[in-house]
């Protein structure tokens, strides 16, 4: 009969206990010299890890002060055209986008009642000229008749010694009749007759000396003739000079009505079209004519924070970023500052100049722009990451590796950029600082070192 499966169960199960029981029998049978030695088991030394660690030693020259901030593009001069005199707009030569050079033409405002007025101030400054010329002719009959009133003086003086020396004949005749008269020798009436003479000779000597005297008033006459003629050719000059005056205004009146180029640009707006009323500038006119722009250089507009306002100079080296152009950022510098902050922002304009040969940069674009601040060429740094815990009041820690192991260093620190910061004091060049020590260190931890050679700083 073939045996059950309960059958084959204690079969096996009885094999087992005896083939265990018989194995503990031997061993408990066996005496020690039939056993094997048993050797004593040395104690295990301790096993020393060494953490991985990744170092670099502080360098000089790698440390930059920079900021980056949104920049605007502006176009380097922009004016807005307004016609200082009221008209129609005449014609307009140009339009949106166009370029310009400067004192070209570009608009011309109709005024004909300045050019009537300008037409008529200038037969004003004829009409004064020739009043001038009127005046010095004036002037020179006046000396003539001075010259003729001193000649004047001159022949009354010569009548006045003529009349004074028959005065003295007459005298002389006059005793010699009275001598005669008194011996009895001539008759009387003679003595009289040449009293008379006498008599008349004295009237005409006073009459003579009283012509001197109207000739001198005569010549004093002609002098102030004189003045009053130079004091009107004066008065003339001065006439042609407010004539003079007068015209040039409405000519420069007449001018404001050519509106031209200030200088070489674009033509960026365009606000009226030839007979539209242009209102003047100073008439209300909110609106201008035209808008030029010049293209061939640009301003970027950078607004720097507080913290960095003491440390840009103009000179400083950026590199400008333009969305609308991608590719390699360009380089250019600060051209001027402001050297005030907006009291609401707390924020300084700095003005950077962008070379536009080609004109494809436009108002009104914007970006980014790193401005290098400061170079700390002769100052230790090193990855900010290398500072264990929080830094404060200018001070921090690090681990350097010393003799295989992590040894922690205070140090004071300097300025920070958020990627390097300055070591002032508390390491020297030739140090292995840790990077990224995290929480796995202590002070002794072995540490396994790696150098990190980091890359030389950029250079202008």
């Amino acid at each position: 009969m073939t045996p059950s499966r309960s059958s084959r169960w204690r079969f096996w199960t009885g094999m087992l206990l005896l083939t265990v029981g018989g194995t503990a029998v031997g061993i408990a049978c066996s005496t020690p010299s039939e056993s094997m030695p048993i050797v004593p088991e040395e104690e295990s030394a301790p096993v020393v890890v060494s953490i991985p660690v990744t170092t670099i030693h502080p360098r000089k020259g790698a440390m930059e002060r920079t900021t980056t901030q949104p920049g605007t593009i502006l176009a380097y001069e922009s004016v807005q055209l307004f016609a200082k005199v009221p008209g129609f707009l005449k014609s307009q030569k140009v339009d949106i986008g166009d370029h310009v050079k400067r004192g070209q033409v570009l608009a011309v405002v109709d005024v004909p009642e300045l050019e009537k007025q300008a037409q008529r101030d200038r037969a004003a400054v004829d009409q004064a000229r020739a009043k001038i010329l009127q005046m010095k002719a004036r002037v020179t009959s006046a000396v003539a008749d001075l010259d003729a009133a001193k000649a004047g003086v001159i022949q009354a003086e010569a009548a006045a010694n003529s009349a004074a020396a028959w005065v003295r004949y007459r005298a002389i005749q006059h005793k010699r009749m009275k001598d005669l008269f008194a011996t009895k020798s001539i008759e009387e009436k003679l003595v009289d007759e040449y009293k008379e003479h006498y008599e008349a000779s004295v009237e005409t000597q006073q009459a003579a000396v009283a012509a001197i005297a109207t000739s001198k008033a005569k010549v004093a006459a002609c002098a102030a003739k004189i003045l009053q003629a130079e004091a009107d050719v004066a008065a003339a000059q001065s006439e042609v000079q407010v004539a003079q005056a007068e015209l040039e205004k409405v000519q420069v009146q007449v001018s404001f009505a050519t509106i031209t180029a200030p200088f070489d640009g674009v033509v960026a707006f365009r606000g009226m079209f030839p007979g539209d009323f242009v209102r003047a500038a100073g008439e209300g006119a909110h609106e201008p004519l035209l808008t030029v722009q010049r293209m061939d250089k640009m301003r970027v507009i950078v607004e720097i924070p507080d913290r960095d306002v003491p440390f840009a100079d103009p000179g400083d080296p950026a590199a400008v970023e333009i969305d609308a152009l991608p590719g390699e950022p360009l380089a250019a510098k600060i051209s001027r500052i402001a050297h005030s902050e907006d009291p609401q922002t707390r924020l300084m304009r700095v003005e950077i100049d962008l070379p536009n040969p080609t004109g494809k940069i436009c108002q009104g674009m914007y970006g980014r722009v790193t401005i290098v601040l400061e170079k700390s060429t002769n100052l230790l740094s090193m990855p900010s990451s290398c500072l264990v815990g929080r830094a404060e009041g200018g001070k921090g820690k690090v681990y350097v590796v010393r003799d295989g192991h992590a040894q922690l260093a205070r140090v004071r620190l300097g300025a920070d950029n958020g990627l390097r910061v300055i070591v002032l004091a508390g390491l020297k060049g030739e140090d292995q600082v840790i990077v990224q020590p995290g929480n796995a260190l202590a002070e002794g931890t072995p540490v396994n070192p790696t150098l990190w050679d980091e890359a030389p700083p950029m250079t202008d």
